[in-house]
């Protein structure tokens, strides 16, 4: 439980704090006032104020805030707010959020790449290790061990494996594998994952792990950040056509997911934190009422009719956009609970 917990700030701290310190460099860039830069939420622990800004120490230490003078029409506006400054630079001050989530998941992937190397994972049905405690472990497999059949089907690659196990959830199972030459039967129960609900053995598969240069991860950063965000944006797309289920994560989630990661390493939730935060950036830049990608939306308006969106139909966008969040977030946060 604690380990979540940590983890969990971990997260939300850092992929938060870097999306408001984008916004918060680009406004003082743009020579916007920024009345607050808050790490944290809640009641202030401490502060300190550096020109026109209080710099702050919150009690909850989940992301942080800024708080930038003169983003309202009710508040009084001069040379240093936000509105009175050009429309392109106050999209660059609003898109400097989800853009620096971008970032941050470039270099944290650099780092991991250059630090901790690739892990390549082999399709051949042979064992690399087995999980302490599992069914594989207590019934002698071995890391080494070529998995030739397991009951009624002959597996020929790793992939085949957990179709093969699958129907025998709770069921013994005769596992036939080669070892120095000679075929082996072994008779074993799979265990049954209680997220996943599926039957495993409790084997991993062989492993080789390959150093890369700096430049050469660099490379590979972004390269591996560009794939990912395809990969989200189709899965995103295929999730609002229909064409697949919709399975998203609320709070309790990604703090379940952050706390699982962390007890696999530090490198792992460090991964895991670069993923979430390309979720982050691409989410926030939709065009959705609230979202960063909605005020572009109304700031690209705005630059074509040289007016601003009236006050009645701002209202009514806005109220969309809170009624279509807030039916997104109970929607996650059903799932997690469902899942728990």
């Amino acid at each position: 439980m604690g380990l979540t917990i940590l983890a969990t700030i971990f997260v939300f701290s850092v992929i938060v704090f870097v999306h408001e310190l984008g916004h918060f460099a680009t406004a003082k860039w743009a020579g916007m006032q920024v009345d607050e830069f808050a790490l944290g939420f809640g009641p202030k622990v401490y502060s300190v104020r550096r020109g026109d800004t209080e710099y702050s120490l919150r009690a909850i230490p989940l992301g942080g805030f800024n708080r930038i003078a003169g983003m309202t029409e009710e508040e009084d506006l001069n040379d240093k707010s936000f509105l009175s400054k050009p429309v392109w630079k106050r999209m660059i001050v609003i898109a400097a959020g989800g853009i620096m989530n971008f970032v941050l998941a470039i270099v944290l992937l650099w780092g991991l790449f250059f630090v901790v190397g690739t892990v390549t994972v082999s399709p051949e049905a042979v064992v690399g290790s087995t999980i302490a405690g599992s069914p594989a472990e207590q019934s002698g497999l071995a890391a080494g061990d070529r998995i030739v059949r397991i009951g009624n089907q002959e597996i020929s690659k790793w992939s085949d494996i957990s179709q093969a196990v699958a129907p025998y959830s709770h069921a013994v199972v005769t596992v036939e594998i080669e070892r120095d030459g000679q075929i082996q039967g072994v008779e074993m129960v799979p265990d049954v994952d209680s997220a996943s609900k599926k039957a495993m053995l409790g084997v991993m598969p062989m492993t080789t792990k390959e150093a890369h240069g700096f430049f050469e991860s660099a490379g590979m950063a972004v390269q591996r950040t560009g794939k990912l965000c395809q990969l989200m944006i189709v899965g995103l797309y295929d999730m609002v056509t229909g064409r697949e289920k919709a399975e998203v994560a609320g709070p309790i989630g990604v703090a379940q997911l952050a706390g699982q990661v962390a007890a696999s390493g530090f490198a792992n939730l460090l991964m895991f934190t670069a993923f979430l935060s390309l979720n982050l950036g691409i989410l926030n830049l939709l065009p959705v009422p609230l979202l960063d990608g909605g005020y572009i939306i109304l700031l690209i308006l705005e630059g074509i009719t040289r007016r601003r969106m009236p006050k009645r139909a701002l209202y009514y966008i806005q109220v969309t956009g809170a009624v279509l969040l807030g039916s997104l977030f109970l929607f996650a946060m059903f799932q997690d609970i469902s899942r728990f």
